[in-house]
C-alpha cells in the first residue's frame, strides 16, 4: 500500500535530516524542527541586488546573482539590510529530496510582523517558495525590508519550509474576519524608525516603532502605503492531524494585502496545548487607495490540509512566543501591556 499523501510531521522531517535529504553547512539546532515545518537559517553571504528575479529552468540562482549583484555582504559579521532595498542571501540548508517529496516555504511569523518580505529561491526554479519534488541543490532567500531596516546575521531564521509527500488534500477552507471591537485593536508602523536587530528578542521598545490605534465605531481607515498589525475576530484552532496556511486575500475583496506569514502548525489554539482562544495575527498593507475596514470583515482564508501522521509534538509544547496570542507584536519587542494609548 503506498504511503499516504500529506504534509510531513516533525518526526518525518527529522528522518529526512538523518538520511541526508536535508543538509546544512552548520549542525542543526533541535528547535529548528517545528511540528510540521523546518526553520531555515541565513548563511554566510548576502548580496544587494538591483532587481528581484527568478532563475528560470536553465539557470542557477548563483548565475543570476552574478548578473544583478551590486555588492556582497558578510553575514558572519552582521549587516544592516536597508528598507526599500532587495537582497539575496544564502541559506545554511540545502536539499536532496526524494522523488515523492516536494516543499513549500513561507516567512516565519516574526518576519511578517515587522514587514520584511521574504521569498525562497531554488536553482532552475520558475516560482518563488515552491520547490519541486526530488530537488537537489542549495536554497537562497530574497529579503526586502519594507518598513524597517534590519540587522541580519548568519544563523537568523526568517523563513520556514513545509515538506509534502504527494499532493496533500485540502480538507476545508475557513474565512477569517478582523477584530475591530477592542480599544487597542491595531498597531501602525512608524515611519523613519530605527534598525531592528533580528537576533535580539524582547529588546526593542515598541513605542519607538509602533503607533497604537483605536477604531472608531468598529471601523479602521487604512492609509495607502502604511503597514498595520491586527488580530482575527475568530479564534483559530489547528487539530493535531492537520496543518493550515493563511492565503492572500482575493483582490476583489479589498485593496490591501493580508498576512505575509502563512503557516499554522498542528496544535495551534487547541485545548491539548492549553491555547484555546488564540487568534491569528494579521499583517496588513494597504495599496493605492484608502480603505475603510469594518469589524468582522473577511480579510483572509485558512486552508487546512492533512498530515501524513500525527506529529510527536504539537505547537507550543516546547514553548512559543505566540502560543496564546491575541493582538501581539513580534518577539523582537517588549510587551505593550501597561503602556498608555
Amino acid at each position: 500500500m503506498p504511503d499516504p499523501a500529506g504534509i510531513l510531521p516533525c518526526q518525518s522531517i527529522e528522518a529526512l535530516i538523518a538520511d541526508g535529504a536535508i543538509g546544512a553547512s552548520e549542525p542543526f539546532a533541535a528547535e529548528q524542527v517545528q511540528p510540521a515545518s523546518l526553520d531555515l537559517r541565513l548563511g554566510a553571504r548576502a548580496w544587494r541586488v538591483r532587481a528581484s528575479f527568478l532563475p528560470g529552468l536553465a539557470r542557477t540562482v548563483s548565475e543570476r546573482i552574478a548578473d544583478v549583484a551590486m555588492h556582497e555582504l558578510d553575514l558572519t559579521r552582521g549587516a544592516v539590510l536597508e528598507r526599500g532595498c532587495v537582497y539575496i542571501a544564502e541559506l545554511a540548508e540545502r536539499l536532496a529530496l526524494p522523488a515523492h517529496v516536494s516543499a513549500r516555504a513561507n516567512p516565519k511569523s516574526s518576519t511578517g510582523r515587522i514587514d520584511v518580505f521574504v521569498r525562497t529561491l531554488a536553482d532552475r526554479g520558475t516560482a518563488f517558495d515552491d520547490i519541486a519534488a526530488g530537488y537537489e541543490g542549495p536554497l537562497f532567500l530574497e529579503i526586502a525590508p519594507q518598513t524597517f531596516s534590519v540587522l541580519a546575521a548568519a544563523g537568523v531564521r526568517l523563513n520556514q519550509l513545509r515538506l509534502r509527500r504527494g499532493q496533500p488534500t485540502t480538507l476545508h477552507v475557513r474565512s477569517v474576519g478582523v477584530d475591530l471591537q477592542a480599544r487597542l485593536a491595531a498597531f501602525r508602523a512608524r515611519r523613519h524608525a530605527g534598525v531592528i536587530d533580528l537576533g535580539l528578542e524582547n529588546g526593542h521598545d515598541p513605542a519607538d516603532f509602533w503607533e497604537p490605534l483605536e477604531p472608531r465605531r468598529g471601523e479602521l481607515l487604512l492609509d495607502p502605503g502604511e503597514f498595520y498589525i491586527l488580530a482575527s475576530k475568530e479564534a483559530v484552532e489547528i487539530p493535531p492531524l492537520q496543518a493550515a496556511e493563511m492565503t492572500p486575500i482575493d483582490p476583489a475583496v479589498g485593496e490591501f494585502r493580508v498576512h505575509y506569514a502563512g503557516f499554522f502548525d498542528p496544535g495551534f489554539g487547541t485545548a491539548e496545548t492549553d491555547s484555546l482562544g488564540a487568534r491569528a495575527v494579521l499583517e496588513v498593507r494597504s495599496h493605492e487607495t484608502p480603505f475603510l475596514l469594518e469589524d468582522g470583515q473577511i480579510v483572509a482564508r485558512l486552508v487546512y490540509q492533512a498530515l501524513t501522521e500525527r506529529p510527536t509534538r504539537l505547537y507550543g509544547q516546547d514553548g512559543s512566543h505566540y502560543q496564546r496570542q491575541g493582538l501581539k507584536l513580534s518577539k523582537h519587542f517588549q510587551p505593550w501591556a501597561g503602556r498608555s494609548m
